[in-house]
């Protein structure tokens, strides 16, 4: 289980930092997790210090309650075929700016929102740079409930070394999506992760997978909280 606790500063001063690129009359998306969590409270303070008027979408049930909470208006994502910019976190990021997410079991539509945002931001903290993607974390796979046998095998086909279902924490039983999916987490050796991302994709039973190789931020637009940084973060 990920310590949401951990690098809180540094968490902070970048979703602060991609906080600050939104401008009103934007349709912004809003991530799922610890990080992009510094960022939406950042723009309910916006919204209420400064007059900032946008709309919203989430990623997810638990991003959807905490706009509501900082006062943003949020929207169903089926209301909007396309967004100005959205904001996430990463359990992973290489020199390429590709990612593993899916700690939080929202990467399915994390992936439809950064997909459909002419700006797709991405903040973390430092720990989160990898040489490569697999370093520290599985592959989070989503999978319908009847599938899951014939991906857990065929991801083992894949080359993934183990394949493990995601327990829930406090709750007996597996992690259920706010889709009503299970999470099987893929642990992969050395992986090319445009060819991973389209292979596991077209696994029948699959809905979504962890690795953001298709969609990714612009260069520049991955904002990493460093207090030690003059800025208090860096940007590549």
């Amino acid at each position: 289980m990920k310590d949401v606790n951990a690098n809180t500063e540094a968490k902070r001063l970048a979703g602060e930092a991609a906080a600050a690129l939104v401008e009103s009359g934007m349709l912004v998306g809003l991530g799922t997790g610890s990080t992009a969590a510094f960022a939406i409270a950042a723009l309910g303070r916006r919204a209420q210090n400064e007059g900032l008027q946008i709309d919203c979408v989430a990623t997810s049930f638990v991003s959807r309650t905490l706009g509501l909470e900082h006062g943003l208006r949020v929207l169903f994502l089926d209301q909007v075929s396309r967004i100005d910019i959205s904001i996430d976190g990463a359990d992973e990021i290489d020199s390429d700016r590709n990612l593993i997410k899916g700690g939080g079991a929202a990467h399915t539509l994390e992936k439809l929102v950064h997909s459909m945002s002419d700006r797709f931001v991405v903040v973390a903290d430092l720990s989160k740079r990898v040489e490569r993607l697999g370093e520290k974390f599985a592959v989070p796979v989503e999978v319908l409930p009847p599938a899951l046998a014939f991906v857990r095998a065929a991801l083992k086909e894949q080359g993934a070394e183990s394949v493990e279902l995601r327990a829930a924490v406090r709750k007996d039983g597996p992690v259920v999506t706010d889709n009503g999916n299970l999470v099987l987490d893929a642990k992969f050796g050395p992986f090319d992760a445009p060819a991973l991302e389209d292979a596991i994709k077209r696994l029948p039973g699959v809905v979504e997978s962890g690795i953001f190789a298709r969609t990714r931020a612009r260069p520049g637009d991955c904002i990493l909280g460093n207090p030690g940084h003059a800025s208090g973060f860096e940007r590549f």
